[in-house]
């Protein structure tokens, strides 16, 4: 049962953080995320999946309906996001020594575990 316990602590974190940044993107907008693709040549209207992969994806993976889903559609997010916001600086740290993608690629990283051991038992089935 502690299995269960950490799966679902895991979902919560992943899941529960990461829709913050979606709430932000929900009352300040997309505008730079728009601004990122077009400077890639990449149509604006992409831009609105980010709602998808840190809103509706965050929140099914809280409650734990379809986890394995909402997990593979925030580490493809995520993988989008670093592509784009951090592109040719991968291998750079910030400025106070971590990685410079470290937030990204550990909701990545966190949301394709989920995607490989399932969301557990804890939570909606549906």
């Amino acid at each position: 049962m502690t299995a269960e316990w950490g799966k679902f602590l895991l979902r919560l974190g992943v899941g529960g953080l990461l829709l913050f940044h979606g709430i932000h993107k929900i009352l300040y907008g997309i505008d730079p995320i728009k601004a990122m693709l077009a400077a890639q040549s990449l149509p604006q209207w992409i831009g609105y999946g980010v709602f998808i992969g840190e809103v509706i994806a965050p929140v099914a993976l809280i409650v734990g309906f379809r986890a394995r889903i909402a997990a593979a559609v925030i580490a493809f997010n995520m993988a989008v996001a670093i592509a784009l916001a951090y592109g040719g600086n991968l291998f750079t740290l910030g400025k106070f020594g971590g990685w410079s993608i470290e937030t990204p690629l550990l909701y990545l990283v966190g949301a394709v575990a989920i995607a490989l051991i399932g969301g557990g038992r804890i939570g909606l089935k549906w």
